[in-house]
């Protein structure tokens, strides 16, 4: 499988995310052609593609970078095998990827989450090497017009 980060918007590839994003959250709104535009001119936002021979794009993933006081932080988003093709080694090729370019930026860690029903997955991310943190996440849905302290 070839990776490479995509930097330029292409039909091929962004059929290609509206085919395998579903496949990680079936109730995922997927981008307009123009918010994947926005994410592939970000600087901070590094979208890889791993084509096979014949051409098919057989997942992506995406590794964001951003700046905070007490650090700079890589994280690890929206990686997707399509599942044509899961259990080959392309997860692996493309995580590894990705952690080498990382790397290649500075990363001292690199961060990701993954849902527990994704088992293989989470299994992938253990045989790499990341750890399971203890911590809470949590997420605020913001509902337009409405305060959040009442």
């Amino acid at each position: 499988m070839l990776i490479r980060e995509i930097t330029s918007y292409s039909d091929k590839v962004y059929s290609a995310l509206l085919k395998l994003l579903p496949q990680l959250d079936p109730e995922i709104k997927l981008p307009s052609k123009d918010f994947f535009k926005n994410i592939l001119a970000n600087n901070n936002t590094h979208f890889f593609a791993g084509e096979l021979e014949d051409g098919e794009i057989a997942g992506i993933l995406t590794l964001t970078v951003y700046f905070i006081p007490t650090g700079t932080k890589f994280w690890i988003e929206d990686v997707v095998i399509d599942e044509s093709h899961r259990g080959k080694g392309y997860g692996k090729e493309i995580m590894l990827h990705a952690m080498k370019f990382a790397q290649s930026l500075g990363a001292k860690s690199i961060d990701l989450t993954s849902r527990p029903f994704r088992i293989a997955a989470n299994q992938l991310y253990i045989d790499l090497g990341f750890e399971k943190r203890e911590t809470n996440v949590y997420r605020y849905h913001v509902i337009p017009d409405e305060d959040p302290e009442g």
